[in-house]
C-alpha cells in the first residue's frame, strides 16, 4: 500500500483541473482510485478507512496529512461558487515524485480521465453510484475489499 501523501501527490500533479481539487473533490478522487484498486487488484491503494456518512464516503485523513506534510502542500482557503468556505491543495514541492506501483499509477489515471470532465454534480453522482456507496447504510465503515468480491459475484451473476 501507498502512503495517503503520495496518493496526494500524484492526483494534484496530474488532474488537468487544479482548481478544481478542492479537499472534497481530492478526497472523493483518492476513495475512486482506492475503489478501483480494489476491484482490479484485491486491495486499495492507500491505508484509508472510508466511513460513509452524509457526504458519501468520507475521512479527514486527506486533510489531516496535507496539513502533517506542509513540506509537500500548500493549503488555499477560498470560496465555492454558492459562497461557501473551500479549502484546496496545491504542491509546494513540484518536483517531488510520489513512489507508487504502476498498477497504482493506472488506477490514479483511470480515475482521472473518468472524472475530468465531471462538474461537481455529475461527480457526485459517479461517487455515490459505486458499489460500497450503493450497497451500504450511512454511517457505516466501507470494506473496499470485501466489497470488490461483492461487486465482482454480483457481476459474475448479471453476465
Amino acid at each position: 500500500m501507498a502512503e495517503i501523501h503520495d496518493v496526494m501527490a500524484y492526483i494534484i500533479q496530474n488532474y488537468p483541473s487544479k482548481h478544481e481539487l478542492s479537499n472534497a473533490r481530492l478526497t472523493k478522487m483518492v476513495y475512486l482510485a482506492d475503489w478501483r484498486q480494489a476491484i482490479s487488484e484485491g486491495r486499495q491503494i492507500s491505508t484509508i478507512k472510508w466511513y460513509f456518512d452524509n457526504f458519501g464516503p468520507f475521512v479527514r485523513d486527506v486533510e489531516t496529512t496535507a496539513a502533517f506534510r506542509d513540506d509537500l502542500f500548500a493549503t488555499d482557503l477560498g470560496s465555492n461558487m454558492y459562497g461557501q468556505p473551500k479549502k484546496s491543495f496545491t504542491m509546494k514541492d513540484t518536483s517531488y515524485k510520489p513512489k507508487l506501483s504502476s498498477s497504482e499509477k493506472a488506477a490514479i489515471d483511470h480515475i482521472i480521465e473518468v472524472t475530468k470532465r465531471l462538474y461537481w454534480k455529475d461527480f457526485i453522482k459517479l461517487v455515490y453510484s459505486t458499489h460500497p456507496i450503493a450497497s451500504s447504510e450511512r454511517y457505516s465503515t466501507l470494506d473496499l475489499v470485501q466489497k470488490a468480491k461483492e461487486y465482482g459475484e454480483r457481476e459474475k451473476i448479471v453476465a
